[in-house]
């Protein structure tokens, strides 16, 4: 063992020697000396540490401590991480398609992808998986039946399941290609008015918005399209330019990027002629609309062709492009800044400074005032502000913890059991005062580990009063701490209406899919409600595209 650290470390030195001649001739002293102290560590921890240490793995770490202090977005990809890259970036993995979670001793179906292979062969929701391939998967985690179940497009899996109703099912399924759809949901929302939701800019994603744009108008006139893209965290930054060559002329400059290589410079424009190049537009996005979702709904605003709603954009005007290391390993790395057409870039956060140990959001002294195309006021450095700025929707932090403890699909299980064959709407459907009370009371023997923000906030005022040596408002905070109630049964009344559409969403999953739960939060949507307002008002849409500046900030 000792000689294969010897070795490694001769290695490693004959590398730090190379850097240390190259670097020398660029009187690079700094760097010649750290990469020496490295070498001196990696040999100290190798040889002395007080427990075997495995070189891989310290040299894995170094790798990743390189870039931690850049931005968020330059990473180091190992090998073993190279599958959920792929994922990330294509959408695209090779299994049974479905998502599965834990519940005490077994991995349940969770949800599976509408017409995957799990889906053709009869898997629901709350399935349990008690085999795979014949072994007994009792203790198994969801890491261990999720490797089990992924394998070669084509190769078989035998699963034995056990349905909500008790009956078993045995299933041989053929392994595919699974793509998760970028587009999930195209439908209408008003007479002649689409509705697209995009969730990411995986590969591809640009056929999946043409198909359920011309899905759309074969079945009836098309006389607006609201385009979603709220929580759309981006991705591939060409399916953005081709996606935008759907709306604008050909040959209209979208996107540029500017880094510090010439490689890094270039400047996007679409190369398709526009199939809707007329069609009112309105564009959704919220503060978790990033990177590609932000060049689509900035641009559309630089060049007047969409009216923006919502709430500001999250600001990540940074470009991505990964770097092979040899050996399946990758460096996604941070290369240049991107720019869309009225010249702004919209990065909030300034990464600069980041190796002094702090990073800063843009100040307003360096804001810099655009104009669109019409010479409408527009402005960089913190994100794309929509044009009609609208309050974000409330999300009951208890109700997710719900979600997240595994009750409300555990609840799902119990009134899918209770009720079973029915068919519901997935547009109205509710659950009833009756259903919300035995969710009560399944809820009474539960531990919810919830704590409100006033009570967070208390707790925090409690403690400075002590340290302060308040001691005279000991029993004024003990007089609120008394009459604060947020236990579980409280609190199932206090955030009673979020806690109910999490419950139909996941009955409503069973029944629809994910696309089934997007239709069903349409009705209530305040903010596709004004996109419909304004695409069905042409002189206030006109107004705005032409004439209406967007707020600083």
């Amino acid at each position: 063992m000792i000689r294969k650290y010897r070795y490694l470390l001769t290695a490693a030195a004959a590398v730090g020697a190379a850097g240390l001649l190259t670097f020398a001739a660029r009187n690079d002293f700094g760097l010649g000396r750290n990469m020496e102290i490295a070498v001196n560590m990696m040999r100290e921890l190798s040889l002395n540490y007080v427990d075997p240490v495995d070189p891989d793995r310290l040299m894995e770490g170094a790798a990743a401590g390189m870039v931690s202090d850049l931005d968020p977005y330059t990473e180091y990809i190992p090998e073993e991480g190279m599958q959920d890259f792929e994922l990330l970036t294509t959408g695209k993995y090779d299994g049974i398609g479905a998502l599965i979670r834990q519940k005490d001793d077994y991995v349940r179906i969770a949800q599976p992808y509408q017409g995957s292979p799990a889906d053709k062969a009869g898997l629901k929701i709350g399935d349990k998986i008690l085999s795979i391939d014949g072994k007994d998967a009792k203790g198994f985690t969801t890491e261990q039946v999720s490797s089990r179940l992924k394998g070669e497009p084509g190769s078989k899996v035998k699963v034995t399941v056990e349905h909500l109703d008790g009956t078993q099912q045995t299933a041989a399924i053929r392994r595919e290609r699974i793509a998760i759809p970028g587009v999930p949901y195209a439908g209408w929302v008003a007479d002649g008015i689409g509705y697209i939701r995009h969730s990411d800019f995986t590969e591809g994603c640009y056929e999946e918005m043409r198909a359920a744009i011309e899905r759309l108008r074969t079945e009836r006139p098309l006389k607006g399209l609201v385009l979603d893209y709220r929580s759309n965290g981006g991705g591939i930054m060409q399916e953005a330019v081709k996606i935008l060559g759907m709306f604008v002329p050909k040959g209209t400059e979208v996107v540029s990027t500017k880094g510090r290589s010439e490689d890094s410079k270039q400047v996007f424009r679409t190369d398709t002629e526009p199939i809707l190049a007329d069609l009112p537009l309105t564009v959704l996005i919220n503060g978790s609309s990033a990177s590609s979702a932000e060049i689509v709904a900035g641009a559309l605003q630089d060049l007047d062709r969409a009216v923006l709603i919502g709430q500001r954009s999250f600001g990540k005007g940074l470009v991505q492009s990964p770097r092979p290391l040899g050996y399946n390993a990758m460096l996604k790395l941070t290369t240049a800044k991107y720019y869309i057409p009225s010249g702004r870039c919209i990065q909030a956060i300034d990464y600069s400074h980041s190796q002094e140990g702090s990073v800063r959001a843009v100040p307003d002294s360096l804001i810099s005032e655009f104009t669109t195309r019409a010479g409408r006021k527009v402005y960089d450095g913190g994100g794309v502000m929509p044009d009609i700025a609208t309050d974000p929707e409330y999300i009951s932090r208890f109700a997710l913890t719900l979600y997240a403890l595994g009750f409300i699909e555990d609840f799902g299980d119990e009134y899918t059991r209770r009720n079973p064959g029915r068919q519901i709407d997935i547009r109205t459907f509710s659950i009833t005062d009756k259903d919300y009370a035995d969710f009560a009371e399944f809820m009474q023997d539960k531990k919810v580990p919830y704590e409100s923000d006033t009570r967070r906030a208390l707790k925090a005022l409690k403690k400075a009063a002590e340290d302060d040596r308040f001691a005279d408002l000991k029993n004024k905070f003990e007089q609120v701490e008394a009459e604060l109630k947020d236990d579980t049964q409280t609190n199932l009344e206090t955030y009673r209406t979020q806690v109910v559409e999490t419950i139909n969403n996941d009955i409503v999953m069973r029944h629809g899919y994910q696309a089934g739960v997007i239709e069903h939060s349409l009705s209530g949507d305040k903010e596709v409600k004004k996109a419909v307002e304004v695409l069905g008002d042409p002189a206030e849409y006109a107004r705005i595209t032409r004439e209406q500046d967007t707020k600083r900030k």
